[in-house]
Formats: C-alpha cells, sequence, structure tokens
C-alpha cells in the first residue's frame, strides 16, 4: 500500500496544507481594501494625534487661573478668540484669558486644560456666534475648577511613532481603514485573492436544475463550496461536472490547475474501483498526492495534493463530510494561500458544555454538529443526529464541536469548543 494510503494524524494533515505558499503583492484602493489581506505591516509614522487636542467642548483654559472655580466662586475669563473647527490659535492664552474650541480642536500655546462648555456661562451677551462660544472680547464666568490637563489629549496618547498598527497577514476589517485613511494609505498593498476552481465528479451527480434519472442525486456540494471558497475571501470559479471517466477527468483536472490559483474536487476521494479522484491527482506534476486519508470523522477519505505550487483537494462526496473538512482543513489552508496568518486551528471557538457523553477512538479527531442553547448564562452544545450523508444536520446545526485526539471519552457536561457558523 503507497504510504498516501494511510491515514495520517489530523495535526499532521494541518502541517501540510498549511505549507502552501502565499500568492503575490498587489495594490487595492483604500474603499475596496476591507476583506483583503495586508501584504506590508502599517508602523504609525508619526505620533497621534499629533499635537494636543481638545477632548470636549469648551474652553482652553490656564489651570491657574480656574483651579480653585466653584458654583460658589466662579472665575471670570476673557475670551480672546474662539476656534472654528479645522483652525488653529495662533497667539498665547495669558493670565485671565480663554479661547473657545470645539472637541478635536488643537490646544493653543500657553493653554494646559479644557473646561467644558457646561461649566461656563457667557457674561452680559446671549448671542455665543457661529462658533458657538463667546465672541472674542466677552468674558465668561466659570464655575467649576479643573485640574492641569483636564481634557487634554496629548500628543502620541492613541499611538507614538514606530508602533506597529496592522501586522502583515492581517485580514482588513472595516474599522481598520480608519488606520490607513488617518496615515495617508489610500493605495493599499494586499496579497492576491487566491482563484480556486470547484469540480464536483461521479456519474451520480446531475445539474441541480434537472430532474435525476434513477440513482442520481443533484449537485450540491459544488455550490456549497464554492459560497464557502468566497466567505473565505477566494474568488470562486465553478468547473462543472465530470462523470466517472479517468481520461474526462485527467484533462479537466489539468485545465482547472493551469487556470486556477488551486482546485477542490468534490467526490471520488475514497479507495473503491470508481473513485477516481486520487489516481488522477497522482499523475499531477510534483510533489502530487501528499497524503490520502486523514484519521477524523467525518471526513477520512480527503486527499491533498500539490500540483507545483497549487493545492489540490480532493473532498468527500458527502455533504456533512465536505462541510467538516472544509471548516477544519481547507479554509485554513486557502487563508494561508492568501496570504492570512494562521495561527490557531479552531480560531473563533465558543466554550461550551456537551449535552451528552460522547466516545471515540483515542487516535482520531472528531467534529460533532451541534445546537448551542443558553442556559444559566452557559452555553450547551446539543449534539445533532445523522450521518455524514445527511443534510438536516448542517442545515440544523450552530456549529461544529471539535473533540481533538488523545480524548477517547466525554461525558455530559465536559467542555468542547464550537466554532460557529457564519
Amino acid at each position: 500500500m503507497p504510504d498516501w494510503l494511510k491515514l495520517i494524524p489530523a495535526d499532521e494533515a494541518r502541517r501540510i496544507l498549511l505549507e502552501v505558499p502565499t500568492l503575490g503583492v498587489e495594490r487595492t484602493p483604500l474603499r475596496e481594501a476591507a476583506g483583503r489581506v495586508l501584504a506590508r505591516s502599517l508602523t504609525a509614522p508619526h505620533d497621534l494625534p499629533p499635537t494636543r487636542l481638545s477632548a470636549m467642548d469648551g474652553y482652553a483654559v490656564r489651570f491657574d487661573d480656574v483651579q480653585r472655580a466653584s458654583d460658589g466662586d466662579g472665575v471670570v475669563l476673557r475670551v480672546v478668540a474662539s476656534i472654528p473647527a479645522g483652525t488653529t490659535y495662533s497667539g498665547t492664552v495669558k493670565k485671565g484669558e480663554a479661547v473657545g474650541i470645539a472637541t478635536g480642536g488643537v490646544i493653543p500655546e500657553g493653554a494646559d486644560a479644557v473646561v467644558m462648555v457646561e461649566f461656563t456661562a457667557p457674561i452680559g451677551e446671549t448671542d455665543t456666534g457661529a462658533t458657538g462660544y463667546a465672541r472674542a472680547g466677552a468674558h465668561v464666568r466659570v464655575s467649576r475648577g479643573v485640574p492641569s490637563g483636564a481634557n487634554v489629549v496629548t500628543p502620541g496618547e492613541d499611538l507614538r511613532a514606530g508602533t506597529e498598527v496592522l501586522a502583515a497577514g492581517r485580514r482588513i476589517r472595516p474599522g481598520d481603514l480608519a488606520a490607513l485613511a488617518t496615515f495617508g494609505i489610500v493605495d493599499v498593498p494586499v496579497y492576491r485573492r487566491p482563484r480556486i476552481a470547484v469540480l464536483a465528479t461521479g456519474s451520480e451527480i446531475c445539474p441541480p436544475d434537472q430532474t435525476p434519472k434513477p440513482g442520481q442525486v443533484r449537485d450540491s456540494n459544488q455550490y456549497v463550496l464554492a459560497a464557502e471558497v468566497e466567505s473565505a475571501g477566494c474568488v470562486a470559479v465553478l468547473g462543472g461536472i465530470v462523470a466517472d471517466d479517468p481520461d474526462a477527468l485527467g484533462i479537466t483536472v489539468s485545465r482547472l490547475v493551469v487556470e486556477n490559483d488551486g482546485l477542490i474536487l468534490s467526490g471520488g476521494s475514497s479507495v473503491g474501483p470508481r473513485d477516481l479522484t486520487a489516481r488522477v491527482l497522482g499523475g499531477l506534476d510534483a510533489p502530487g498526492v501528499l497524503f490520502h486519508g486523514i484519521d477524523i470523522r467525518p471526513g477520512k477519505p480527503t486527499v491533498f495534493a500539490r500540483s507545483g505550487p497549487k493545492p489540490v483537494v480532493g473532498m468527500p462526496g458527502f455533504p456533512t463530510s465536505s462541510m467538516v473538512v472544509f471548516e477544519a482543513f481547507v479554509r485554513p489552508m486557502l487563508a494561508r494561500l492568501g496570504g492570512e496568518s494562521v495561527t490557531v486551528a479552531w480560531p473563533g471557538a465558543v466554550n461550551a458544555r456537551l449535552s451528552r457523553a460522547y466516545v471515540k477512538p483515542t487516535s482520531r479527531e472528531d467534529y460533532l454538529r451541534v445546537r448551542l442553547l443558553e442556559r444559566d448564562g452557559d452555553f450547551w452544545a446539543d449534539t445533532l443526529s445523522g450521518g455524514s450523508a445527511a443534510i438536516s444536520n448542517v442545515i440544523f446545526a450552530d456549529g461544529l464541536a471539535r473533540i481533538p485526539p488523545g480524548i477517547d471519552r466525554l461525558d455530559a457536561g465536559a467542555r468542547v469548543a464550537v466554532r460557529r457558523f457564519s
């Protein structure tokens, strides 16, 4: 028996899958950067904020002038300016003076605190002008003292120059655009999105818009896998359906591998006489098939090959097996192919309690389809019945509970890591 027909541990399969090389780098406009993977780390080129700013609407003042102010003994200051948004005051605040300032305004020289506008009142006028503050030359009464530095954001308080803000390999979130825009990064270096073909195999498969003949089933995996590929940040290409014909399958696989960055085949990964995937993948350019079979359930007959740098995965044909293998193995591999940092085998997992006892072989890694129920402030994972050929336990499941190798029994109430379906 060839080595690649032997089951390998789940962690070994992950290691092999994650050895795929990342793709090249391109640039994308800031508007289109969310969801892409950053190819170069962003380091703050300067302090943020670069200068002192007001954290409140109010008046920039000298602490020495207002420290003893109170409701019963207010301090009167002369307003020398009110700073409209987007402008600065070029003068220096002197003893007994105040400058009207909005949130985010630059603190003028001489001032070391901001009194909130709620604790001030204009004297002798009701018209506060377009800025909303007393006009230059007017006076305000301050009714509450503030400490030095009150309501002042200092330079670098948010980010210091030289700080790594966004690391290379990070999938850019909408909020990350704020950092990119703030530092003027409008042409963002990102990894190219992998283009992944999805191919259904088997003479028993027909398109979903056709009525199945006796012994046939409609193709669903191709569409599910394409959607999962796109949810992983890749571009999915539908490859169609190929019957159990080794020549036709070989020609189609070769073409799709050349035209794309990778290929996922659904069906034909078992070891029966009509399961052709492993045989066809064995004819790919080196290194070829790297393993055939993972010690997991469901999804054991998964095949993984590389044609040069391009990954090719032969997935089980049953819907549940296909979904499990994608979430547990293929999704992290596609993330790595697209440049994303992958460090956790089961990211974003919810800690839940198992609703009933579970027994399995010690060496095997199992994936249970579960509903998540919240009781008494805790999550409970209720396992769903149905084998790998069922689709109901995928439709009704909230996520997958991963039971790692090294465990042969879990009692009811035991903690499990559940990855929710998005």
